[in-house]
């Protein structure tokens, strides 16, 4: 038989040494007197980019793809099921698409033959179906122009799966010159999956463009505007700024298919249509029918960034192509009309409606500047290529606009010959403000807590542009598990440590349609009625919402908390909301217990502890659990300048407590 004293001696040194390990108190300290560096408005912001149908399909809330037969196949997302185009009589009628202009920016209609009485019916997709909601209203709009023959009418409903009808309208056209009608009908059924039928009264020919369909409740109520759930989501991160259009999208496959924002303003009918660059870029995910309608445009932009309380972020083409790509160049002496691309934006922007541009602005209904700080030269290029085209950009700017904020690029990654080779060029050139972009997995993301520890203080400012964590093994919304949150919650402690150095910062891409995206993880995942805010956008809200006015210092016998034993710490003050913020990251699986002493300002007796966590790694949200992983509040006692609370396992935390 065991003896028992050595067995209960053996267990109390197995016990001891267990709670040395896991449970030992952590004594933290706080100097709220202190402050290091100002926290920027812009410390934390959102990227947006037209990948996975985030704008056509997706924030822009058209409902009708190929709205104006603009497509390569100027029918893709029309169907004729009446029709025999092979008949000599084409049975009920039949769409012939007609190019009408070579200069304008809509090229195309559509001429709609109907014979006698045969019930030739046009038939629109939708992107992957169109989210119709039982008792709403949706706005239906079209250019027509009546030509021989006699239809009198056109009927538009919205059908379910089974053809059953969801909602309907009849519109009578009235002149043979081209006219634009529009009518409000409500739905009767809710259906996901909804198309748009169109049906002809009476016989003969006419001309269609421009056919749409938009729900009437939008955000703010504008007419054809935006989707109102998924700028909700936007909304409420609080952001700093708005990155827009992109992303690659910027410099496109090649220079003639790049993004140019004046194709993008002006009336929505007079927008130049354009292939996406994430048509056909990953075949896995092919999307052929993945085009830009350009309906969100760059007043759109601007005019959400405004609405968002967020500083408008543009980024234009340098005269490079997609290095991944074709790495097609402008040759320098070729350059000057990118250069004045940037320049005229800026008037677009702030200039007064006295200029060329800002008279566009006025059109445009809005007569008052967007007031732009900042503008971005590229998106990421590398090499020497890019260095000589930036110093031609940055050279004219500064001479015409000498206090906007000029982003530059040091790639597509965060390290390597090309990152070192940018950051050393635009040092020596006195770059404003570089953008970094770092697609890594979760352990990338907690080893470098500490990257911009050792920046040059005096040099240029980061801006983290684009970041993500990446598991491995898995694809889609899984993606965005909690590992990967979690992860980025602890770099993200880093980035707020060294707010003197980083300026902004932002999660990429922003959003996905669960039907049609090429990319993952995103921050957000929506479907023709739903949308969602992964484990990843709940920990981005945590810290843009509680980014505070001042860093202050928060340390562990001297030294700040950079992963030691799984725990990750930053701290701010809010001197406005007079509060002071810890926000504490355990990656571990053990809960950990701190104790938190804050010098230099008398505290209220209670704080809140705001806690995202979950004991599963593997966690996700999804639209059936849209806050499998959201955010939790309980109160703590304050004892006169000490908190101690118990961090959970694999949770964020922040610690907000009122200052007296």
């Amino acid at each position: 038989m065991k003896n028992p004293l050595i067995f209960n001696l053996a267990f109390c040194v197995f016990a001891l040494g267990f709670t040395n390990t896991y449970s030992q108190i952590k004594k933290l300290d706080v100097d709220i007197s202190n402050s290091i560096a100002e926290i920027q408005p812009t410390m934390y912001g959102i990227f947006f980019e037209d990948i996975n149908f985030a704008a056509d399909g997706g924030l822009y809330a058209e409902m009708v793809k190929n709205r104006s037969f603009e497509f390569y196949e100027p029918k893709m997302g029309w169907a004729e099921p009446n029709s025999d185009r092979h008949s000599l009589n084409n049975n009920s009628g039949i769409a012939r698409i007609f190019k009408y202009s070579d200069s304008t920016s809509n090229h195309n209609f559509a001429r709609i033959t109907v014979n006698d009485e045969q019930g030739y019916e046009l038939i629109n997709e939708g992107y992957r179906g169109m989210g119709v909601k039982e008792g709403e209203n949706y706005r239906i709009s079209f250019m027509a122009a009546q030509g021989d023959g006699n239809i009198t009418a056109l009927k538009f409903q919205l059908i379910g799966e089974n053809a059953e009808v969801l909602g309907e309208t009849r519109i009578t056209p009235t002149t043979a010159d081209w006219k634009t009608y529009d009518s409000v009908f409500r739905a009767t059924k809710t259906e996901e999956k909804a198309k748009l039928k169109i049906s002809f009264e009476g016989s003969g020919k006419i001309d269609l463009d421009m056919i749409s369909l938009f729900p009437e409740d939008t955000w703010k109520n504008r007419k054809n505007g935006l989707r109102k759930d998924l700028v909700q989501l936007l909304y409420d991160l609080d952001p700093g700024f708005l990155r827009f259009p992109g992303g690659c999208i910027v410099e496109g496959r090649t220079i003639a298919k790049r993004y140019q924002w004046k194709q993008t303003v002006g009336p929505v009918q007079e927008r130049e249509m354009q292939v996406n660059r994430w048509n056909t870029e990953f075949r896995h995910k092919f999307t052929p029918d993945y085009f830009q309608s350009f309906g969100l445009g760059f007043f759109e932009y601007f005019q959400l960034s405004e609405d968002l309380g967020a500083e408008p972020l543009p980024i234009l083409s340098c005269g490079i192509a997609c290095q991944y790509n074709t790495g097609e160049l402008v040759s320098m002496e070729d350059l000057d009309p990118y250069v004045q691309d940037a320049l005229d934006l800026i008037e677009f922007a702030n200039g007064s409606v006295d200029t060329p541009w800002g008279k566009v602005r006025r059109d445009m209904g809005h007569p008052e500047p967007f007031n732009l700080k900042y503008i971005g030269v590229g998106n990421e290029q590398w090499g020497p290529e890019y260095i000589e085209r930036y110093k031609v950009f940055q050279d004219r700017l500064r001479e015409e606009y000498p206090n906007i904020i000029i982003v530059s690029g040091s790639g597509p990654s965060p390290d390597g010959d090309y990152f070192e080779y940018g950051w050393e060029e635009l040092v020596k050139l006195d770059a404003d403000l570089i953008d970094e972009h770092y697609y890594r997995s979760p352990e990338w993301f907690r080893e470098n807590a500490t990257r911009y520890d050792n920046y040059d203080r005096n040099g240029p400012k980061v801006f983290a542009g684009e970041y993500a964590a990446h598991p491995k093994g898995v694809d889609g919304p899984k993606e965005n598990n909690w590992e990967a949150a979690l992860s980025e919650a602890a770099f993200m402690t880093g980035l707020e440590r060294n707010a003197d150095v980083v300026h902004l910062t932002s999660y990429a891409p922003l959003m996905a349609h669960k039907d049609a995206w090429q990319w993952a993880p995103d921050l957000i995942w929506f479907d023709n009625f739903n949308a969602y805010g992964t484990p990843n956008y709940y920990v981005q809200k945590l810290f843009s919402t509680n980014s505070g006015t001042d860093l202050i210092s928060i340390t562990q016998d001297g030294s700040a908390l950079t992963g030691q034993e799984d725990l990750f710490a930053s701290a701010v003050k809010d001197s406005d909301k007079k509060e002071v913020i810890v926000k504490l990251v355990n990656t571990s699986k053990m809960p950990k217990e701190v104790k938190i002493q804050l010098n230099g300002q008398k505290l209220n007796s209670n704080a809140t502890l705001v806690t995202l966590k979950n004991s599963d790694l593997t966690a996700e949200n999804s639209f059936e659990s849209p806050k499998n992983i959201s955010p939790s509040e309980e109160k703590v006692k304050v004892n006169g300048r000490n908190v101690s609370i118990k961090l959970a396992p694999y949770s964020v935390n922040a610690l907000k407590i009122k200052l007296r």
